[in-house]
């Protein structure tokens, strides 16, 4: 596959992207490597990546355990304190092997280390290769909040190896499509049909799906590396999905929600709020809502959820001058930013959820 050229940094695949990589090691004087991984990399990614490296440098592995309840703050302070003890300098890279947790913590613990080292981003799961690893946004969270704490910075490479994908559970592949099937319906009709019967969709060639996921997120994130308009439409489903997620985080009496598991109903509910809007028409909708039913369990939301649920959205990051954000369906295949929304739509949003 043909590599994509993003902001100052290129996405490379499979065997091309190890050339890449060790290309990338012979121009540039490293020091050492430090390979960012978890617990689950660690053991089922590494042995099959460290064969690929081509370099005399000194390798350092730093592992921290894997799971959204350590994206913070604490393990980026016991991540630098390893690298200085271990004599990590400004030429030193890192590279982050896993998935969003590890991508968005390591892009953050090296944009941050002495003012920033080189990184580079191996994502390893679904969700990392078609949205964590893409565009440049690095962070932690702030307790339950969501990547409340981060930078855009770019890395030097993304290689996307889609063997990695052999080693992920069911459950993890269906939180990375929810990201792919979020990107057909803000920006691609015809990609989103394609999933609407996923009995016909040939997983054999799974990769051209990726590819052309990688490709509508990084042409929305070329525009707009910032955030200041079209970007923001890849917030849709985020504003409602992500305080669901925090909810069910930070609540003992809840089993904590994959990423995509949450987006999934957050795009469910948002698209009803877009339809109440008259954004999109109750078929469409009815198509969006059925379509996402018939691969993500349904959630259960008790009456005492919501009133937390609206609480968390005032301290989403989209938020501007104290209003809540919204990135709305306008028709399937385009979007409406900077929409705002009633509690009492958010409300009833969740009552035809139920049903």
């Amino acid at each position: 596959m043909q590599s994509i050229q993003a902001n100052s940094y290129s996405i490379h695949f499979n065997e091309k992207g190890y050339q890449a990589l060790n290309i990338h090691l012979k121009v540039n004087k490293y020091s050492n490597i430090f390979i960012i991984v978890d617990s689950n990399t660690n053991e089922f990614c590494l042995p099959t990546f460290l064969p690929y490296l081509e370099s005399d440098l000194t390798i350092e592995i730093i592992e921290f355990e894997a799971g959204e309840e350590n994206k913070n703050i604490e393990t980026c302070a016991q991540v630098w304190n390893v690298l200085t003890e271990l004599g990590a300098d400004r030429k030193t890279l890192i590279i982050n092997l896993g998935g969003g947790v590890v991508t968005d913590l390591g892009g953050f613990v090296a944009s941050t280390f002495k003012r920033g080292i080189d990184f580079i981003h191996i994502p390893t799961s679904l969700l990392a290769m078609v949205d964590a690893s893409v565009g440049g946004k690095n962070g932690v969270d702030l307790g339950n909040l969501k990547n409340q704490i981060g930078v855009i910075n770019v890395p030097k490479i993304v290689l996307i190896d889609t063997q990695y994908l052999e080693t992920v559970p069911q459950n993890e592949m269906r939180s990375g499509l929810a990201e792919m099937l979020k990107h057909g319906l803000i920006y691609d009709k015809m990609y989103w049909e394609q999933f609407l019967d996923l009995k016909t969709v040939d997983f054999a060639d799974f990769d051209s799906l990726i590819y052309r996921s990688i490709e509508i997120k990084n042409e929305i994130v070329t525009q707009d590396p910032t955030e200041n308009n079209i970007r923001k439409s890849l917030n849709f489903g985020h504003t409602l999905g992500h305080a669901i997620e925090s909810h069910f985080l930070e609540n003992e009496n809840k089993t904590t929600l994959l990423h995509g598991e949450a987006i999934a109903v957050g795009m469910i509910l948002e698209s009803y709020i877009s339809m109440s809007k008259k954004l999109i028409d109750k078929k469409e909708y009815l198509q969006i809502k059925s379509s996402l039913k018939s691969i993500y369990d349904d959630i259960l939301f008790e009456e005492n959820d919501i009133q937390p649920i609206l609480e968390l959205l005032i301290h989403d990051k989209k938020n501007e001058y104290g209003n809540i954000q919204f990135a709305l369906l306008n028709g399937i295949g385009k979007i409406k930013i900077n929409q705002s929304v009633e509690n009492e739509l958010i409300i009833e949003a969740f009552e035809d959820y139920k049903s």
